[in-house]
């Protein structure tokens, strides 16, 4: 069973989102990366990029397939996670942690009430 952790938000297209005040931390979840099986490339979106809620930011690519990364919301691209240039396969082993994609400055919060909370996104992959 994948795990889905509850100080997470999450997305329909199986993203994650932690937030901090006007900051907003994405990955993939356990769910994905179970999917995804052994990942072996991540394309990272561009520092300073300004991207809108469900826009292609990023792909992960598999050796069963690549996967489009959405936005999760409305914002401009702050980090990335260079380390997975290195070592894509820490989206395998680590989803929620060493995993993460892309951090991204929030422009509009409203938009956080329409995340799946963790109770949704269990039901959504139950």
């Amino acid at each position: 069973m994948s795990e889905v952790r509850d100080n997470l938000r999450y997305t329909k297209t199986h993203e994650w989102v932690e937030i901090k005040e006007k900051t907003a931390r994405v990955g993939i979840t356990d769910h994905a990366q179970q999917e995804l099986t052994d990942i072996v490339f991540v394309e990272l979106p561009e520092i300073g990029k300004e991207v809108k809620k469900g826009e292609e930011v990023c792909t992960i690519e598999s050796v069963k397939s690549v996967s489009e990364i959405y936005a999760p919301l409305s914002g401009k691209i702050t980090n990335i996670n260079k380390e997975l240039e290195d070592s894509p396969e820490k989206v395998n082993k680590s989803p929620y942690d060493e995993g993460w994609l892309f951090e991204m400055e929030i422009s509009n919060e409203k938009e956080i009430e329409e995340l799946l909370s963790p109770e949704d996104y269990r039901k959504l992959i139950s």
